[in-house]
């Protein structure tokens, strides 16, 4: 006799040789349904389905297999400081890292594209990565770009617009028919474009804004949560980019004074916050949302150490964009979870590939010498 969940007492019987049919039957279903599962999230049953691979291969596909360093933003460097909180998200949010204190926090600058040894140019998006190690074993990961909004929507306008951008090996430049093509297929992106022209880049990594571009949502302790984008803003003054450096010889000239600046003293950036209100696209990351929103100062990030990738704390960092702390929340937009899921496919691949990875453009050497330039 035993008794099952419902509390009724009910007695064990034998199988008959239907019931154990049945039950067999019923388990070869179970593991066929998983099976399935894993091959559809595999893209194994739809061969023209967007997977993390097929992401991650039209950048191989762009600037070639580099073993062993991401597969996008490859050039970078890790830096180190801490985030000075001063209290006044926390009437927003239940995460601690907005309460008054501070945290310590690894970061990473770079470069988009696969290519870990590009020559720095201004066109080229320039990254900021922050991880935040909250008391515990909580953390927060955000990854930020200088541009103002998304240049896409979807993860598959992301893999389209790499594949076009791909130079002509005659030019060495993207084809004007294929860039014609997407652009005509990819309207947001127009829109976008725009947007991101209105503000040229600045001089470097140190006085650009960087933005989240995704929205996500701040939960407070009544579990209300509101829209929300955030930004890190330099307190370093803005320099405008000159085409002087740009065209000098020093193919790491942005990370070079990016060393040097930091070598000569702490650089800060505010962690602005801007609230959303109803209407406001969440899902769209290539929509601004209008100039008069609320924002709110959260704290200070300071920059205070650099290293080279080769050797420092941000090398087996993936700045997986949804690793959240209580109180901050993913929102609708579709592009978290994909750029989530080749995040970590990305850092799956490198790290088997760590026996191959040569030096990285910005060695330990340059570091501690302060730059080449």
């Amino acid at each position: 006799m035993s008794d099952d969940p419902s509390g009724e007492t009910t007695s064990k019987r034998p199988l008959t040789t239907a019931g154990v049919v049945i039950r067999l039957g019923a388990i070869g279903v179970a593991v066929l349904c998983v099976a399935g599962a894993f091959a559809y999230t595999g893209g194994w049953l739809s061969p023209r389905r967007l997977t993390e691979d097929r992401m991650l291969a039209a950048f191989t596909d762009a600037e070639g297999l580099h073993p062993g360093f991401r597969r996008n933003h490859a050039k970078g460097v890790c830096v180190s400081g801490w985030f000075d909180a001063n209290g006044q998200a926390v009437s927003f949010s239940t995460a601690t890292v907005f309460k008054p204190g501070r945290t310590a926090i690894v970061g990473r600058f770079g470069l988009s594209g696969a290519n870990p040894f590009q020559a720095d140019q201004p066109a080229i998006v320039r990254s900021m990565a922050v991880k935040f190690l909250l008391p515990g074993a909580g953390e927060w990961r955000i990854a930020m770009n200088n541009e103002a909004v998304f240049g896409v929507n979807s993860a598959q306008g992301f893999r389209d617009q790499v594949l076009a951008s791909i130079p002509d090996p005659a030019t060495g430049k993207p084809d004007p028919a294929k860039v014609k093509a997407f652009m005509a297929a990819h309207p947001e992106t127009v829109r976008a474009m725009a947007v991101i022209k209105q503000s040229p880049p600045s001089q470097g990594f140190a006085d650009s804004t960087f933005n989240s571009l995704n929205a996500f949502r701040l939960v407070n302790a009544a579990g209300a949560s509101i829209p929300v984008r955030w930004a890190t803003v330099p307190m370093q003054p803005f320099a405008a980019e000159s085409a002087a450096r740009s065209a000098s010889n020093d193919e790491n000239y942005l990370f070079d004074d990016l060393i040097q600046q930091i070598h000569q003293h702490p650089l800060r950036w505010r962690l602005m916050i801007t609230i959303g209100q109803p209407g406001d696209p969440t899902d769209d990351a290539t929509l601004p949302w209008p100039a008069d929103r609320q924002q709110i100062n959260a704290g200070t990030v300071t920059i205070d150490e650099v290293s080279s990738e080769d050797t420092g704390p941000c090398a087996y960092v993936n700045y997986d964009p949804l690793v959240l702390p209580s109180g901050i929340a993913p929102s609708d937009d579709p592009l978290l979870s994909a750029r989530s899921a080749a995040y970590s496919r990305s850092f799956t691949l490198r790290a088997g590939e760590e026996a191959e990875k040569p030096p990285s453009a910005i060695t330990r050497q340059d570091v501690q010498a302060g730059g080449k330039s």
